[in-house]
């Protein structure tokens, strides 16, 4: 149970019942998916989680979803719209309408200015494609359809592989932030980044509000992708969330954008999840298809630290039966990563941190350690380890209780609240206590410890030994 899974909360979930029943399925992390809804819709879940959270003694995730500026038709006349291949179609504000031909009304001033010809739009997630054929002397643009089929209302609209000046946090975002984190969510994910500066914006938000929570940054863009290496630099876990990825960018592409994401994560010991239609089927279906199990176990295999259900648990008729059945797929898959893992070295540009991850991990394998005991404040040693991906368990012992729910996003770390005892201890000296206590440890199992602190010293100065541990 290394890889860690991702529920998203819905009708089918929100009950007490029914969110205990998902943990002890194998769920870390809850998903809040505030696209749905608002914070009030949200307190009694909350509340819940954090009564089952005391029931099972075990630290629970709940992560807001912020719905960023999804951009939408407006409001169709008529019900729909046929359309047939080559057909032209006017795009513009509600207030330019004219009716020489079928029009699509779109309130977006901003996107409206930056469309030329040739620009590619895909409407009703990639069912419609259009090209933008000309700009007209009314200020309207001319689309001609790629495709047939239907155009409704409110309708999602995507400009795959064009940047637009729309940030990716909203008004109703910011909103919807400072709602949740009075609500006490541990995570926040934001929608449709661009670049490295809308992470910033969003880690300014959260210090100004004086709560430090790890920023999830979902890449659905193009734009995001090209810009992946800034905003990596930036963000705390990173999603591939396919969906409106696989709009923006061609799908044959989509298999591989998600390795090279993946890959990039890993090494940067980023904690990465992948994201929409995992088990679709299971919505209706008490048991997934031959592809989905295969998708699953790829993702697992490719690297990713966290899977996510969406539908799947939020409105699907077994969401406790399709966390059992992922639990098993990704069981099923660690048994082949571990068999093919190989503990590489790293690259020499790297710093001290990731040298003494791998020391660390080198020794358990020597040693046939039984686990690896991380102690840390930030909790960035365990990712360390974590992203090499050792067969031992790895328990992340920290006093801080933000840190204790980061690290649920991190595959194969178990995280540890480890309070500070009247008397100070080193570390160190709290690692060595924690085995010597536990009882997942027996007499005479090794351990291979790091942790971080000048002899001497009460002050954290970063993880900077690394100790075979017998107990």
């Amino acid at each position: 149970m290394k890889t860690k899974i991702v529920a998203t909360i819905g009708p089918a979930s929100n009950s007490k019942e029914k969110l205990k029943a998902l943990v002890e399925a194998g769920v870390s992390v809850f998903r809040l998916n505030f696209s749905h809804g608002g914070a009030s819709e949200f307190v009694n879940i909350i509340q819940y989680i954090r009564e089952v959270e005391a029931e099972l003694a075990c630290p629970i995730t709940v992560m807001q979803d912020l719905s960023g500026p999804k951009i939408r038709l407006g409001v169709l006349p008529e019900k729909s719209i046929q359309v047939s291949k080559n057909m032209r179609l006017l795009l513009g504000t509600s207030e330019r309408r004219v009716e020489d031909m079928p029009y699509l009304p779109f309130d977006h001033e901003v996107i409206l200015e930056s469309l030329e010809p040739g620009d590619r739009m895909v409407l009703a997630d990639g069912g419609l494609q259009f090209v933008v054929e000309l700009r007209r002397p009314d200020g309207l643009v001319q689309l001609v359809a790629d495709n047939a089929g239907i155009v409704t209302s409110r309708k999602g609209l995507a400009l795959p592989g064009k940047a637009t000046k729309v940030r990716a946090l909203t008004d109703k975002d910011k909103k919807d932030l400072a709602d949740g984190l009075a609500l006490g969510v541990d995570a926040v994910a934001i929608s449709y980044v661009q670049t490295a500066e809308d992470v910033r914006e969003a880690k300014s938000l959260l210090s100004a509000s004086g709560r430090h929570v790890p920023v999830v940054v979902k890449l659905e863009r193009q734009s995001a992708v090209d810009n992946l290496e800034e905003i990596l630099a930036e963000a705390d876990i990173v999603m591939v969330a396919r969906g409106d990825l696989g709009v923006e960018c061609p799908l044959p592409q989509l298999p591989a954008l998600q390795k090279r994401i993946i890959s990039a994560c890993n090494k940067a010991s980023k904690p990465v999840i992948v994201a929409t239609q995992m088990l679709l089927s299971m919505v209706n279906s008490p048991a997934p298809t031959r592809a989905e199990t295969t998708d699953v176990a790829n993702a697992v295999l490719d690297g990713a630290d966290c899977v996510m259900l969406s539908e799947e648990t939020a409105m699907g008729n077994f969401p406790v039966e399709t966390v059992r059945y992922m639990r098993k797929i990704t069981d099923e898959a660690e048994k082949l990563l571990l068999a093919r893992r190989k503990l590489d070295e790293p690259d020499s540009d790297k710093g001290i941190p990731q040298f003494l991850a791998y020391a660390a991990c080198l020794l358990a394998e020597k040693a046939q350690a039984q686990a690896i005991v991380s102690h840390s404040l930030t909790g960035g040693a365990a990712r360390q380890v974590s992203a090499r991906r050792p067969p031992q368990h790895v328990y992340a012992l920290t006093p801080d209780p933000a840190t204790i729910k980061a690290l649920n996003f991190s595959w194969g770390v178990t995280p540890v609240f480890v309070a500070k005892p009247e008397e100070e201890l080193s570390h160190l000296a709290r690692a060595e206590e924690f085995i010597g206590n536990s009882p997942d440890f027996k007499p005479g199992d090794c351990a291979v410890i790091t942790a971080g602190q000048l002899k001497g010293s009460s002050t954290p100065r970063g993880t900077n030994l690394v100790k075979l541990y017998w107990k």
